[in-house]
């Protein structure tokens, strides 16, 4: 009698182990529209609306342009081509990125921005707590 009490559990349990795993599994993650890595910047539009004259601002000085981005598409851009006023090009390997945003104006004439959420915790400052 035990025994099959047991076994009943021991079936229970795994019923709910594999609807909980089911579960998890079709869930999808949408990925952060901006995205870097290393030397490569990703934007990923990912709404039914076109962007219009995209600019992606770099630290508040450099910038790159695009005319549209479609909508359900991406665009990508090396960070050595993103230029300041007078023509200097950003250097990933010397500076540090601490701003990154793109403007852009959706078909309905709406100003539309996006500003990428940096992790605080990371580095030095993060290590130690922050500024005091």
């Amino acid at each position: 009698m035990i025994a099959a009490e047991i076994a009943e559990m021991a079936r229970t349990l795994l019923i709910v182990l594999a609807l909980v795993l089911v579960s998890g599994a079709c869930r999808t993650i949408e990925p952060d529209p901006i995205t870097l890595e290393r030397n490569l910047l990703t934007v990923d539009n990912h709404s039914s609306q076109d962007w219009k004259g995209v600019e992606i601002w770099v630290n508040t000085y450099y910038r790159v342009t695009k005319d549209v981005v479609p909508a359900k598409s991406r665009f990508q851009a090396p960070l050595d081509t993103f230029v300041a006023g007078y023509g200097q090009r950003f250097d990933y390997r010397r500076a540090m990125i601490k701003d990154l945003r793109l403007t852009a104006t959706l078909p309905d004439g709406q100003p539309f921005e996006l500003k990428k959420q940096f992790d605080s915790s990371i580095g030095l400052a993060g290590a130690l707590g922050g500024k005091r």
